[in-house]
């Protein structure tokens, strides 16, 4: 099982792992060595921003697109 995620990367929350997020697909936008730094789009309210560890989530896919964010926002 690769575990090495680039910028531009789908994850999937493990549902265990999150009751909030657990499910959710983030956009790869900082990969580390522990896992990676990302967000999710929540329609109406903006972005937000989540960190997980490799153990907790998985590569489903890549963005097509990766919107430009406000360094503000």
């Amino acid at each position: 099982m690769n575990k090495e995620w680039d910028e531009g990367d789908l994850v999937q929350i493990n549902p265990e792992h999150d009751e909030i997020f657990g499910g959710c697909i983030m956009v790869v936008t900082e990969p580390k060595s522990w896992g990676a730094q990302g967000y999710f789009d929540v329609p109406g309210h903006g972005v937000a921003y989540y960190r997980v560890e490799h153990k907790n989530a998985e590569k489903v896919g890549r963005a097509a697109w990766i919107p430009e964010r406000d360094e503000q926002s």
